[in-house]
């Protein structure tokens, strides 16, 4: 512990529309919080971009706010823990810390030519047996390459080592420590398509497939492991760095799903349900992802997962594009006007779909529209599209593992959705877990941050943390469930291969 007055640990989640931090108690329990949203940069249909510079200072004043929040100093924090956005992707100079260009964030769909044109070079299954993923413009390298092929000179740069890549996780300790550690977690590196999830090192066949220089990436190290210390300018004392983990993975931790078998999904920007397995990877042949969860050493561990990219931000978009709503939770209250959503589907492929179909050129639909469809209606409609999306994803998981689940822990800001987590377990026909702590992002990540440096024991015990706020049980009748799946199955067939 870093000192004897160090009661608290602060995580800093960096999110995808807002940064946020928690200062968390040795109960696991939240004492002070703050959060931040920042802007959105869309250049073009399907292409998202961040700010980095905006990432960092959002981040920064949270974790500012979040003490205050607390009424503690900085010297009561023992350890801070890094959770972030994976696959968003920057690129920044090593002298200065600046930025190169705006981040290219996980949504986007711009390296969707690359991606098809190494599929079609038959590059796919290579990838898939060293890193577990898929050609997909979700991760991040084919993003690094875009960025290096298409700004002048920036390539010649990064060979002579003036350029670092990083992760979001990467960038903020990067500028946490006055630029004195550039490293990352397994979790984070396992979603670049350059790390063997085998070796546990960036893979030279891949780096050479991607044209990706070695000398820009960070250093990997488990997810709890002390990465350096933050400088003393930033909250009045340096503080050390506990922990990184990419958001999914330290939501798992979070959720204390330590035993193989054991599955948590988070609602949020997007949704992303992770089945821990244990020691032993599974290839998914169901349109899932192979990837590693957080570790405290060098032993592995590995989890199936299902990434859903639209969920919590199909809410922000009846808010921001069509104004249906004032605020995100005002959704609950207009869905709840109508029964159910009438015979209304909406398909939200903003971005494309991810798992288990992984169509970057499917579209947002929404259909079975008729005269007495109203605004209701269509809030009902996306509300249910995030627990479709789930079922999906879960399916294939159940086919993949052999495991049947007989409930599932729910986290993230959506999972306060009474409504949602109702229909969730009424469409899965298995009980729905909502904990105390919705926000187990943070959570894993200040576990992470406090297992370093001995603010925690061991994993027994947070798990005797974790506590249920409610239980949502399936009274949904199986022909109802299957009859809404199915048709909810024939939306999904229309939106796909839209953007052709």
């Amino acid at each position: 512990m870093s000192s004897a007055s160090a009661r608290y640990v602060l995580a800093l989640d960096q999110g995808t529309t807002s940064s946020r931090a928690i200062v968390f108690d040795h109960a696991g329990l939240p004492v002070g919080s703050a959060q931040q949203e920042f802007e959105q940069i869309y250049p073009e249909p399907g292409h998202v971009e961040h700010d980095p510079d905006a990432i960092w200072s959002s981040q920064l004043k949270c974790a500012q706010g979040a003490l205050a929040s607390a009424g503690v100093s900085a010297g009561a924090i023992a350890a801070v823990g890094v959770t972030n956005q994976r696959e968003t992707t920057v690129l920044w100079e090593r002298d200065t810390g600046r930025p190169v260009a705006n981040a290219i964030v996980w949504q986007s769909r711009i390296t969707t030519g690359q991606c098809q044109r190494m599929k079609q070079e038959g590059h796919e299954p290579l990838v898939r047996e060293k890193t577990g993923l898929v050609l997909d413009p979700y991760f991040s390298g084919t993003k690094i390459r875009h960025l290096l092929d298409t700004i002048p000179g920036l390539r010649n740069r990064a060979e002579r080592g003036e350029i670092l890549f990083g992760t979001v996780d990467s960038f903020l300790i990067w500028r946490l420590s006055g630029g004195r550690v550039h490293a990352t977690d397994v979790t984070n590196a396992s979603r670049t398509l350059l790390f063997n999830i085998h070796t546990l090192d960036w893979d030279d066949e891949l780096l050479r497939l991607f044209d990706v220089p070695r000398c820009m990436l960070p250093q990997v190290h488990p997810s709890s492991f002390v990465y350096g210390q933050t400088v003393p300018e930033l909250f009045g004392v340096s503080l050390p760095i506990g922990a990184a983990a990419g958001d999914q993975q330290a939501a798992t931790f979070g959720q204390a799903c330590f035993e193989p078998g054991s599955a948590k999904n988070t609602y949020g920007t997007g949704c992303f349900l992770l089945l821990n397995l244990g020691e032993k990877p599974i290839a998914s042949q169901n349109g899932l992802l192979t990837t590693l969860g957080c570790t405290r050493s060098k032993k592995p561990t590995y989890c199936l997962e299902g990434s859903v990219f639209i969920a919590g931000a199909v809410v922000q978009w009846l808010r921001d594009g069509l104004g249906l709503i004032g605020a995100s939770a005002d959704v609950e209250t207009l869905a709840t006007a109508v029964a159910d959503s009438g015979g209304v589907y909406f398909v939200p492929a903003f971005v494309g779909l991810g798992a288990p179909h992984w169509d970057p050129q499917a579209r947002g639909m929404i259909i079975g529209i008729t005269r007495g469809t109203n605004r209701s209606h269509i809030a009902r409609a996306a509300i249910d599209s995030v627990a479709f999306q789930t079922r999906d994803v879960l399916d294939a998981m159940q086919r993949d593992s052999n495991i049947a689940l007989d409930h599932l822990k729910v986290d993230g800001g959506a999972s306060r959705n009474d409504l949602l987590m109702q229909f969730q377990a009424d469409l899965l026909g298995v009980a729905v877990r909502r904990p105390q702590v919705a926000e187990t992002t943070a959570l894993g990540a200040a576990y992470l941050a406090g297992l370093a440096i001995g603010f925690w024991k061991d994993e027994s015990e947070i798990t005797s943390n974790w506590a249920l706020e409610r239980e949502f049980t399936p009274v949904m009748p199986q022909p109802e469930r299957d009859a809404r799946y199915a048709e909810w199955k024939r939306a999904v067939d229309r939106s796909l291969h839209w953007a052709v």
